[in-house]
């Protein structure tokens, strides 16, 4: 047994030690035992070892039983290159470690830290094949101190933040698509940083909510956009602006979402600004409208707080086109929708509705474009009547030029 590892402390305890940290992080006991058993062949290595070793250690937490292997690859002599193939790679100036063979074979320099050769194996363990690992049981020494011990303590711990890195990863990329919860940590130039949990997320400029003002201790609900793995950790990419957070918000706040009574078709959205939520119902009797704005609109107004009141239309998907654009350019009332080619539609509104149908800078009916994936153009009854005049009117011309030939 290998004592006085790490100041006074056994294997056993330290193991403990790690083992506790290691569960505060919330890392799996086999991971940091791996860690563990990995850094102790590491230190070993590091003081008995050779140069090209592979050492394995075992440690057994409950007794502190330290156990060491080297291990070697059983290789034949159609596995390494000849004295004559390795003159002709000097020649060749070939410094790689193995190559590949014509026939697809993988060969290697013989390095006896690294290799054994089938007949030496053999005598050790009859039943080992070329291509298979043999392990030597090594000496665990008495004299493994306060050096070693250093060693292994700065591997376990870099291990410990790389499995925690590795959670972390884990934990976020399944929660893509999702919505977290958040608290402002610090703002740099325009970028947020939120602590989300168990690391920070970041809000980019372009992420975030044109006229919205963040500050340090504030929470807030975010969109996970994206999680990537980087050396230096995973970085959660986080949304403010993204029309799926509003789908995400409902479906915490509805109900008849969750269970599939009421569907959101498509969302168009100018953030911090409005937004349109095309609905319908899955389910016969049920209102899919009145589900999402609740009862005195209590489930719309908790989503329209939550983005800070950016306003939002609730409108009811057809597949009927002309219907569907009809209810896309709510609140205005819609006389008729003509399709036209060329994915065009014609919306003929009331002249008093002309402007609500259309919205300031022309945003409702934008947004109403974008919902429907259709090219909206607005016009009043009036307009559609001169149009449809002038449209006559070189026609007629040109009847009457027809019979003026003909006498």
């Amino acid at each position: 047994m290998v004592r006085d590892y790490s100041s006074g402390m056994d294997i056993k305890s330290f193991t403990s030690a790690i083992a506790q940290i290691a569960e505060e992080k919330g890392i799996p006991p086999e991971k940091v035992l791996e860690s563990i058993e990995m850094a102790i062949a590491a230190a070993y290595k590091k003081d008995y070892g050779k140069k090209g070793q592979m050492i394995k250690a075992k440690l057994e937490p409950e007794t502190g039983d330290v156990k060491f292997w080297q291990v070697k690859t059983v290789v034949d002599k159609s596995m390494i290159y000849s004295e004559e193939e390795l003159e002709k790679l000097k020649e060749k100036k070939i410094e790689e470690e193995a190559s590949i063979t014509p026939e697809g074979e993988e060969k290697v320099r013989f390095n006896p830290e690294k290799h054994i050769m089938i007949e030496e194996a053999k005598k050790i363990n009859p039943k080992i094949k070329a291509g298979g690992e043999l392990e030597i049981v090594l000496e665990a020494r008495q004299d493994y101190g306060r050096i070693a011990a250093q060693t292994a303590k700065q591997v376990i711990l870099q291990k410990i933040r790389e499995a925690e890195r590795d959670t972390i990863y884990s934990e976020f990329k399944s929660k893509e698509g999702e919505i977290v919860s958040g608290i402002v940590q610090r703002i740099e130039v325009r970028t947020v940083f939120l602590d989300i949990g168990r690391t920070l997320g970041i809000l980019g400029k372009e992420e975030q909510v044109p006229g919205e003002f963040y500050r340090p201790g504030q929470r807030l609900k975010v969109y996970v956009l994206k999680v990537e793995q980087t050396p230096k950790g995973p970085i959660i990419f986080l949304s403010r602006a993204y029309p799926k957070l509003i789908t995400k918000l409902f479906e915490l706040e509805v109900p008849e979402i969750s269970s599939g009574s009421v569907s959101i078709k498509s969302i168009a959205r100018e953030s911090g600004s409005r937004s349109k939520v095309a609905v319908v119902s899955e389910t016969e009797g049920v209102d899919p409208i009145g589900s999402m704005v609740g009862q005195r609109g209590t489930r719309v107004m908790a989503v329209i707080n939550e983005l800070g009141g950016e306003k939002i239309d609730i409108i009811e998907w057809s597949e009927d086109p002309e219907k569907y654009i009809a209810n896309s350019l709510s609140p205005a009332k819609v006389l008729e929708v003509k399709i036209l080619p060329r994915n065009i539609a014609l919306a003929v509104v009331p002249e008093d509705q002309l402007s609500l149908a259309i919205g300031k800078d022309g945003q409702n009916v934008r947004l109403a474009a974008k919902l429907t994936g259709w090219k909206i153009d607005v016009r009043s009854p009036e307009k559609v009547e001169e149009e449809e005049k002038e449209i006559k009117k070189p026609k007629e011309k040109k009847s009457k030029k027809n019979s003026k030939t003909k006498k």
